[in-house]
């Protein structure tokens, strides 16, 4: 793997990761867009596999807010991560796109007009006829000003359904987040938090119905975790049913970290995916 910060138009640094970049005569790279709460080192282990499986390079990069990247912007907005997604897409010389939770979000939003040949999305946390709501920010905003980040995590986990712990009394969460405070996990959950937040904002304000993501490339793969949180597969579905070439497939057995775990059929369905 190689790793390199490159230059975006507005004048900001993205950190980017290449796995497999002596591949690159052999096609077009695959650019990973990762989720909230996660860094590109967390997809160390899908991208060494989707592109042992493809034969071809798989770049994943830090988006703003993260490692050696710019600064995410206070009034950060989705159109930034859709103009350094072109960046590193320019960059790689890359025309193939996945994207995860978040990422999936921006990569949707994002290939309605950039030069996307074939995308493919897992658990997008993309926003259709107000299927991503989040009342809890307020309770979450009340626990940040109080200077409380073990109940924000408590909140910010409960209301985005991460995973079991997040069915755990409040209570309790914000105490097991107050034990894990020293842990990798625990400190990386709290330097995203608040960059965390202000994408799930993006996301809603970002709302729109099916119709507009009739613009995406024919060749589209919709992927949603078996045991994911409901609400993913209810916008994917409402944009898979008015995109007639589009794919849609339940990875059986995978909750919303399928990606992280990079299981065999994850990236098979992938490989054969981005294939042809």
């Amino acid at each position: 793997m190689t790793s390199e910060n490159i230059k975006t138009p507005d004048g900001g640094t993205l950190e980017l990761f290449s796995t497999g970049a002596e591949l690159a005569s052999a096609g077009s790279g695959v650019v990973v867009v990762p989720a909230s709460m996660v860094t590109a080192a967390d997809y160390t282990k899908f991208a060494q596999k989707l592109s042992a499986a493809l034969g071809r390079p798989v770049h994943t990069f830090n988006r703003r807010g993260r490692g050696s990247s710019s600064p995410q912007a206070e009034d950060y907005t989705l159109d930034a991560d859709i103009r350094d997604l072109a960046a590193v897409m320019k960059h790689t010389s890359s025309t193939d796109v996945f994207g995860h939770s978040f990422g999936g979000a921006v990569a949707l939003h994002a290939a309605r007009t950039l030069p996307v040949e074939r995308l493919a999305v897992y658990d997008p946390a993309v926003s259709v006829n107000h299927s991503v709501k989040a009342d809890w920010t307020t309770e979450y905003e009340r626990a940040t000003a109080a200077g409380d980040d073990d109940r924000a995590l408590a909140v910010l986990a409960k209301g985005l359904e991460a995973g079991a712990f997040s069915r755990m009394p409040l209570s309790m969460l914000t105490i097991a987040n107050k034990l894990t405070a020293g842990t990798h996990v625990g400190k990386q959950m709290r330097e995203l938090m608040r960059t965390g937040v202000r994408e799930i904002k993006a996301i809603i304000a970002a709302d729109m119905p099916a119709e507009p993501f009739l613009e995406l490339p024919l060749e589209t793969l919709i992927i949603v975790g078996e045991k994911s949180p409901a609400y993913f597969g209810v916008a994917c579905g409402q944009i898979h049913d008015i995109l007639t070439g589009s794919s849609y497939t339940i990875l059986q057995g995978a909750g919303h970290d399928g990606v992280l775990r990079a299981p065999d059929k994850l990236i098979t369905e992938l490989s054969d995916f981005f294939s042809g």
